[in-house]
């Protein structure tokens, strides 16, 4: 099969399509002919070589897929050959076949196109977990979310609306409409506006009852100076920096909460029990038409390298998805 390989870590460059032997589903598992994936910055940072993948005889990326199941292992008993289904994984996803738990594996609503399906696992799954079932996120409560554009931005806008919350989100000013349509309440340019006067303003000098922040750095004690009392931060990314002072006792002064949170650390079980109540809860939203990713554009697999290159610029409203698929 085709796949692109990490030999080397650096720029866009060292992103390379080979031939590399398929891999065999081992009894739990369901082989999948990937129709596509997507863009995480997770992915960036790994052909940088600052977040390692799991051991693979060849370092694949990518950590969400959409396909079909062309094969699964003796004591699989949820799929059968010809079904499709998308989900996340800790690595290998930027491949022609995969190899999944099959618990892992969640069916492809019909509303939602294979050729799109591969940009909504990793990102719904994350804004879910983090505002629903770790921060208790719940109808007429707010959010405040970084990034409103991005993947997790706007997958989060749809997740609050559908829970009937109230929505903040920061963004640069070309991408406001993005995250209007969507039903953002508010959306802050954080090049010209002070986001904690904005969230101050909008629930009238109570804060927000949680920050999902993938920007880290100088955002930390802003951050806190936007929650509400009692409020929960949880931080799913660190695009800024890892290090900023902060006054440890204005978070105390809120009695809040930070939660630092990743998908790809967690043990298979726990990815599983997340998997399987996030479909229980969401996919029938997906099914009915009223959620679906946004998608800012495709790429071939054999043009990784300029995929890449758009998300580290910044310029993606969306996911960025990459067809996989030959056509």
């Amino acid at each position: 099969m085709r796949a692109v390989v990490l030999e080397a870590k650096g720029g866009p460059e060292v992103l390379q399509v080979m031939e590399v032997p398929d891999p065999v589903p081992g009894p739990e598992e369901v082989l999948v002919e990937v129709v596509t994936t997507a863009l995480n910055r997770a992915d960036l940072l790994q052909r940088m070589g600052l977040y390692p993948g799991p051991p693979m005889a060849h370092e694949i990326p990518g950590l969400e897929f959409a396909g079909q199941v062309v094969a699964v292992g003796e004591r699989v008993t949820e799929h059968a050959v010809g079904d499709a289904v998308m989900g996340i994984s800790n690595g290998g996803c930027y491949a022609e076949r995969l190899t999944v738990h099959e618990r892992l594996a969640m069916k492809v609503p019909d509303a939602l196109p294979l050729s799109d399906a591969g940009a909504f696992p990793e990102v719904f799954i994350t804004a879910w977990d983090a505002l629903v079932r770790q921060s208790g996120l719940t109808s007429g409560r707010w959010a405040l979310v970084h990034a409103g554009a991005s993947g997790v931005g706007t997958a989060s806008i749809q997740i609050a609306k559908t829970l009937g919350a109230r929505i903040a989100v920061t963004a640069s000013a070309g991408k406001h409409e993005v995250c209007h349509a969507l039903g953002a309440d508010v959306v802050i340019d954080y090049h010209t506006e002070d986001f904690v006067d904005g969230v101050r303003a909008a629930t009238e000098g109570a804060g927000v009852d949680v920050v999902l922040d993938v920007i880290g750095g100088e955002y930390l004690p802003r951050n806190v100076a936007a929650v509400a009392m009692g409020g929960r931060i949880i931080q799913v990314g660190v695009m800024a920096g890892k290090s900023v002072p902060f006054d440890v006792g204005s978070l105390l002064m809120k009695r809040a909460s930070v939660t630092g949170t990743t998908l790809r650390a967690r043990p298979l079980e726990e990815k599983i029990a997340i998997t399987r109540e996030f479909a229980a809860q969401l996919l029938p939203h997906v099914a009915a038409g009223t959620m679906k990713p946004v998608i800012d554009s495709r790429y071939s697999i054999d043009d990784i390298a300029d995929a890449h290159i758009r998300m580290g610029e910044n310029a993606n409203a969306g996911k960025i998805v990459i067809d996989v698929a030959r056509s």
